[in-house]
């Protein structure tokens, strides 16, 4: 019997990866603290966040932003002049997945929006590892990708992290913390980092 390679090599994410995408992403944040607060009740929050990723990636990201995935990580990313924050349709979608914790999160990313730099940038919404891949390249062959693009671009990266023991993962690649941010109705801290350009 033969096995099946994994590979960490990075490829632009279609519609038609939205399962493979959502079932990724909802085992990498498990347990992140914003997901976390989203989804509070444990029983649930499997099924809630990989319906939370499908429809983030199929209405907003797929559509506005550079997606790229492994066969074990996903990222989302949006250029500058892209859509940073979901239109309504995609708040409203986001809603009935989200139930009554949805003004929460529309507190939430509204909140973390005031956060956005004014300069020109890059901003990297998601990044996540299914936890079987983590510690074999996947989400740091990712975030190179996007990276990349940036750099090319001269301009830098933003991105928020509510997981204090993510930090120094994305210091090792040239990130560093602007500041905190509290997100509103006793959510948790959110970190605010910046990549500066590389030649």
């Amino acid at each position: 019997m033969t096995r099946m390679s994994i590979t960490n090599t990075p490829r632009t994410a279609t519609v038609d990866d939205a399962a493979d995408i959502s079932r990724t992403l909802a085992r990498a944040f498990a347990d992140d603290p914003m997901m976390c607060w989203f989804f509070p009740d444990e029983a649930t929050r499997a099924e809630g966040l990989g319906r939370y990723f499908e429809t983030l990636f199929t209405l907003h990201y797929g559509r506005h932003g550079v997606c790229e995935r492994t066969d074990l990580a996903a990222a989302f990313w949006v250029a500058p002049g892209g859509r940073a924050l979901p239109d309504e349709q995609t708040l409203d979608a986001l809603g009935a997945v989200l139930g009554d914790r949805a003004p929460l999160f529309r507190e939430g990313i509204e909140a973390a929006a005031e956060h956005a730099p004014p300069e020109e940038h890059w901003y990297l919404a998601v990044v996540g590892a299914d936890p079987d891949g983590q510690g074999q390249g996947h989400g740091a062959a990712l975030l190179r990708s996007g990276l990349a693009q940036a750099d090319a671009a001269g301009l830098p990266v933003y991105l928020e992290s509510s997981k204090e023991a993510n930090l120094p993962f994305y210091e090792h690649l040239g990130f560093t913390v602007l500041g905190e941010a509290q997100l509103p109705g006793g959510g948790p801290t959110l970190w605010v980092m910046r990549r500066a350009p590389r030649a």
